[in-house]
C-alpha cells in the first residue's frame, strides 16, 4: 500500500528558484499569458504568478512553440536559462528554450487585463469580473484585503480571542425593523441575519472574548456608492470590559497591527496601489453631539436630524479632524438611544444616550461598536420601552438570566474599510463578487 506524506508542494522547482537562480542556470515555470509582444526576430510573453510576472524571451528558431501560437491567457509550462535584466522584473528574465500548454485560451479577451490602466467601466469589470481581476491593480485590492483579515484574526487570537462561526439563517434579527431578507425555511419563516450580534452576546458568556469573520445581509433598497446588500464584517465581542472605550482602544490596537503587517508583508501591492497607510497609533474621539456641534460651526451647515450622521456630516467630521489633529481616523461616540438597538446601553449619566460608537475612516464610518446591557433586568426593562417581547429571542435573553459579564463588541465593515484605505469611490470596487439591489450574479 502506498501514502502520501503530508508536504505542501514545493515552490523552489518554479517561482523561488526562478528569483534565487544564478544567472544562466536553467529552470522551469509555469504561468498564465498576461501579454505578449512579438518583435519578429524576438519576442517577450509576460507570465503571471501570484508572486508577480515574469518576463519570458523568445528567440527566433529557439523553441519548437512558435511565438505566433502564444496568446493572452493561454497557460503555459516554460524552460530555459536566467538572464540578469535590470528592466524585467525582479530584474531578471527567462531565455526559453522549451514552451507548451497547460491550457489554451479560446478567442481574445474582453478586457485589457496587460494594460497599466484597466479603461473600463465598474460594470463592465463587475460583469467579467473573474477576468478583471487578473489585472494586477485589481488583484492587489485583494492581497491588501487579506492582509486586514489576516491582521484581524492574527492580533485578536494574540489578545485570548476564541474563533466562532455562528449561523446565517435565523428565526429573528439582532437588528430588527423592516431591513431583512426574508425566507422559507421548510415552511418555517426565516431571515438572513444583518449581523452575528445576539450569538456574539451569548459566547460571551462561554468564551469571554470571541470574534468571527463572515458575511451579513441587509435588505436595504440602497443604491449608493457605500452599500451592499451583502457584505463581509469582522465582529468582535469581548467580557469583564470596564467601558466602551476598552473596545475602542482594542479596535486601535488591531489597526496599529494589521497596518504594520501590511507594511512588512504587503509592501509590494501597497507600493503598486500608491497606497499611504495612515498613522493609527492614537485616534482621537468626540461625542457625537460635540461633532455635530463642532462641523456645524465650522462648516456652517444647519443641523438637520439630532439623532444620527448624514452622510454629509460623516464626511465633514472626517474633514475636521484630518485639519486640526492630522488624523484619518476618529470615533464618534455616545450615539443617541433612539437610533441604537435594544441590547446598547444607555449612559448613566444621562438615558438620552448610549455607550456606544462609530469609527469614521476618512469620513465614512467603516466600525459600530460599543457596551452591551449586561443586566437582565435592565435588559428586558429597555426591551418594554420599545414595545419588544421575548417571543424569538428567547434563548438569548436565558443566557442573561443566567449571568453574564460586562461586554461589549463591535462590527467593521471589511469592505468599507478597504475602500477608504484605497482611496476607490465605489465600494464594489473592493467586493470581488458584490451583491446589490441590481446584480445577482456572477
Amino acid at each position: 500500500m502506498d501514502f502520501i506524506e503530508a508536504a505542501g508542494r514545493s515552490e523552489k522547482s518554479g517561482f523561488q528558484k526562478f528569483l534565487s537562480a544564478a544567472e544562466g542556470e536553467e529552470v522551469s515555470i509555469e504561468g498564465a499569458v498576461h501579454s505578449v509582444r512579438n518583435m519578429g526576430e524576438i519576442g517577450f510573453v509576460v507570465l503571471r504568478r501570484r508572486e508577480g510576472l515574469i518576463q519570458a524571451v523568445w528567440e527566433k528558431g529557439k523553441t519548437k512553440l512558435p511565438l505566433s501560437s502564444v496568446h493572452q491567457g493561454d497557460v503555459l509550462s516554460v524552460s530555459g536559462m536566467v538572464r540578469n535584466e535590470e528592466r524585467a522584473p525582479f530584474g531578471r528574465e527567462l531565455c526559453v528554450e522549451q514552451a507548451g500548454y497547460l491550457s489554451a485560451a479560446s478567442g481574445p479577451l474582453p478586457l485589457p487585463v496587460d494594460k497599466w490602466k484597466l479603461n473600463t467601466s465598474l460594470e463592465a469589470k463587475l460583469d467579467r469580473r473573474a477576468l478583471s481581476l487578473r489585472h494586477i491593480k485589481e488583484r492587489a485590492k485583494f492581497r491588501i484585503q487579506e492582509g486586514l483579515v489576516r491582521g484581524f484574526r492574527d492580533f485578536l487570537y494574540s489578545q485570548g480571542f476564541t474563533e466562532i462561526h455562528t449561523p446565517k439563517i435565523g428565526a429573528k434579527s439582532a437588528e430588527g425593523g423592516a431591513n431583512m431578507f426574508k425566507l422559507s425555511y421548510f415552511h418555517t419563516p426565516a431571515v438572513l441575519q444583518q449581523s452575528p450580534q445576539l450569538y456574539k452576546q451569548m459566547m460571551v458568556g462561554v468564551f469571554d472574548r470571541v470574534f468571527e469573520t463572515g458575511p451579513v445581509f441587509r435588505a436595504e433598497k440602497h443604491n449608493t456608492r457605500r452599500h451592499l446588500n451583502e457584505y463581509t464584517s469582522l465582529d468582535l465581542e469581548m467580557g469583564y470590559i470596564d467601558g466602551f472605550l476598552d473596545i475602542c482602544e482594542m479596535e486601535t490596537a488591531f489597526l496599529h497591527y494589521a497596518f504594520s503587517l501590511l507594511e512588512e508583508e504587503y509592501g509590494g501591492e501597497l507600493e503598486l496601489l500608491k497606497v499611504s497607510l495612515p498613522d493609527v497609533s492614537r485616534i482621537p474621539y468626540v461625542r457625537f453631539d460635540e461633532a455635530k456641534q463642532l462641523v456645524s460651526e465650522k462648516y456652517s451647515r444647519r443641523i438637520r436630524n439630532p439623532f444620527d450622521l448624514e452622510p454629509e456630516e460623516e464626511e465633514m467630521i472626517g474633514k475636521y479632524f484630518k485639519e486640526e489633529y492630522g488624523a484619518d481616523f476618529v470615533f464618534v461616540t455616545h450615539y443617541p438611544s433612539k437610533k441604537r438597538p435594544f441590547y446598547a446601553m444607555d449612559d448613566p449619566e444621562d438615558e438620552k444616550y448610549t455607550l456606544s460608537f462609530d469609527l469614521l475612516c476618512k469620513g465614512l464610518e467603516v466600525t459600530t461598536g460599543g457596551q452591551r446591557i449586561h443586566d437582565v433586568k435592565a435588559l428586558l426593562g429597555k426591551m418594554e420601552t420599545r414595545g419588544m417581547t421575548e417571543e424569538g429571542l428567547e434563548q438569548y435573553v436565558d443566557a442573561f438570566r443566567f449571568g453574564m459579564p460586562p461586554h461589549g463588541g463591535l462590527g467593521i465593515g471589511l469592505e468599507r474599510l478597504t475602500m477608504q484605505l484605497l482611496g476607490e469611490d465605489n465600494i464594489r470596487e473592493t467586493c470581488l463578487f458584490p451583491r446589490d439591489m441590481s446584480r445577482l450574479e456572477p
